[in-house]
């Protein structure tokens, strides 16, 4: 199995549903370290992941990240769990703090004060994952009596950081802290702040993913996928702040002037795509995979473009950089 190199399943809008599955298939039998199973526009993520635990034999799962302003503690050890005991698999979590977009316009639940929020997670989950009775008061949360019919303590919680205050959170309390959408100088300077804050908590720094946008080769319909997805974060807290250090603030000022997303699309330069991504020639997509491992990433997880190809010719083209 690859060591280090996994794949996030893309959720392209241009793209069938179950293709999620598919790809996922397709990465296990080549042999990639994990699968990233999140939550966007079609498939409940805790369903998708047994689905795919069911149809796979080795990749190892990992739900999420998952936004915690909209599922709680208790339902997500219960999905935990849940695909764990269904598939007979191994599983992991991911927790991030999501979007307004999301969490108050999908969701009707109120936004904000993330980091906080994120720890008292965290916590709570920890303990439920771990087979305790829940007994929790804290500022956001409140958890009493639910305990776990089938405990999973060697389920491990990686927590998506953004800004100061949730890298905090994830080092001092993750197992593994994910990025997303980021350059690899991004990814030197959490791994920076992450050995500085979990050495100030006395514990070994948790391990650093990032999740990398993938296309060797790109044509027009590959560059169209990446971009009409990327468009969709320009405006987003956090990787708009991003986006515009890199260059391109111009790009993310008229995304949060609410200019429509294929017009943001259209404008987003190759640049762009390859600042954040592994795009290009088969020696570039490897030089870029291997420059985020050395930047500090344990784990770089491949999100395949499958405009131009499917999931196992992706694979069979990726095939020496996930070797």
């Amino acid at each position: 199995m690859s060591s280090g190199v996994g794949v996030a399943l893309p959720f392209w809008l241009d793209r069938p549903d179950e293709e999620a599955v598919e790809i996922a298939v397709a990465a296990d039998r080549a042999g990639l370290e994990t699968v990233w199973v999140g939550e966007m526009h079609s498939f409940d993520a805790f369903a998708l992941a047994t689905a795919i635990g069911i149809r796979t034999e080795r990749i190892g799962l990992k739900v999420g990240p998952l936004p915690i302003s909209v599922r709680g503690p208790v339902s997500i050890a219960l999905g935990v769990s849940s695909v764990a005991t269904l598939s007979g698999r191994d599983v992991d979590v991911a927790l991030g703090a999501s979007s307004p977009m999301i969490v108050s316009g999908w969701h009707d639940r109120p936004w904000g004060a993330a980091a906080a929020r994120m720890r008292e997670t965290a916590l709570v989950l920890r303990g439920l994952l771990d087979g305790e009775r829940a007994d929790f008061d804290g500022e956001h949360l409140h958890a009493h009596g639910f305990r776990l019919r089938s405990p999973r303590p060697g389920t491990t919680i990686t927590i998506a950081a953004f800004g100061p205050a949730m890298t905090r959170v994830a080092a001092r309390l993750a197992d593994e802290v994910v990025l997303n959408l980021v350059s690899t100088e991004h990814v030197a300077e959490l791994r920076d702040a992450v050995a500085r804050e979990a050495a100030a908590a006395g514990r070994r720094p948790p391990r650093i993913a990032v999740w990398v946008p993938t296309a060797i080769d790109p044509g027009p319909g590959a560059v169209a996928q990446l971009a009409g997805q990327l468009a969709v974060y320009l405006g987003a807290p956090g990787y708009g702040e991003l986006f515009a250090k890199l260059g391109f603030g111009a790009l993310v000022d008229r995304a949060r002037a609410g200019e429509r997303r294929a017009e943001l699309a259209g404008a987003i330069p190759y640049e762009l795509l390859q600042s954040i991504g592994a795009v290009g020639t088969r020696d570039e997509v490897e030089g870029r995979i291997a420059a985020y491992h050395r930047a500090g990433a344990d784990h770089v997880a491949l999100v395949p473009s499958t405009a131009e190809a499917g999931p196992d010719q992706v694979f069979k083209l990726l095939a020496r950089a996930v070797a």
